[in-house]
């Protein structure tokens, strides 16, 4: 007769054994189906100008965890004169989002670098009425500067607003059996100023989607929110 504590064992093994086939079969799926995140994204919309900077945090340096994540860091300084506004524009892009690679989030770049952060909220940026992207608002301060950062990560079809959130939607694309890409965007205001700016950066995330052509916009927010966006929803 079959012990209850033998059955249990049982179980368990084939569970882990079903586990470690689904990872062995796991397909790559990605919404960057062609070209490069650089061609993807106008350097030049409504008023903005820009030119591609070098990594101000030296993300991407042979050798370091962030220049195995991703395959492409575009970096970018855009300005409007007419608003008298600049600002950084940082897209990470990693075409396979494993558990050993994963997005890396900026609330533990910045202090890395000496900066603290004295604010790290959830954020709902609006881009049309009834569409938004889950994103996060950051303060940061070091000595003599200031920044106002609003980002956003995606993993797959997965937008998480935390790790912890970033940790179950893994859990959730590797049951699918998938190896997702996976796309960080962030938005930064800094300098000598006297307060934070999240509304103009937020401002400028709208803008920016809806400068991406139509087709392309998924790579940035997903499927969903594209198609949302595509099928007619006007600019919040």
């Amino acid at each position: 007769m079959i012990a209850r504590r033998d059955l249990l064992i049982g179980g368990a093994c084939l569970a882990a054994a079903g586990g470690a086939l689904a990872l062995a079969n796991r397909r790559e799926v990605r919404l960057l189906q062609k070209g490069k995140i650089a061609d993807l994204v106008p350097a030049n919309f409504g008023g903005w100008t820009s030119e591609d900077v070098g990594d101000p945090m030296a993300l991407n340096a042979p050798g370091t965890l962030a220049g195995m994540l991703y395959n492409e860091l575009l970096v970018r300084s855009y300005t409007n004169a007419e608003k008298g506004q600049a600002l950084t524009a940082l897209i990470a892009y990693g075409a396979r989002q494993t558990d050993d690679l994963q997005l890396h989030r900026p609330e533990i770049c910045y202090p890395a670098f000496g900066y603290a952060l004295v604010r790290n909220e959830p954020v709902d940026v609006p881009l049309a009425t009834g569409v938004s992207v889950p994103a996060r608002k950051l303060a940061a301060e070091a000595e003599g500067r200031r920044e106002s950062i609003i980002y956003w990560s995606r993993m797959g079809e997965y937008l998480p607003q935390s790790a912890a959130e970033q940790r179950k939607d893994r859990v959730q694309i590797a049951m699918q059996g998938i190896v997702p890409d996976g796309v960080l965007i962030r938005l930064s205001m800094g300098g000598d100023i006297p307060q934070y700016d999240w509304p103009n950066i937020q401002a400028f995330a709208r803008d920016l989607i809806f400068a991406v052509k139509p087709e392309q916009r998924n790579v940035l927010i997903g499927s969903k929110r594209a198609q949302e966006i595509a099928s007619g929803v006007k600019s919040a």
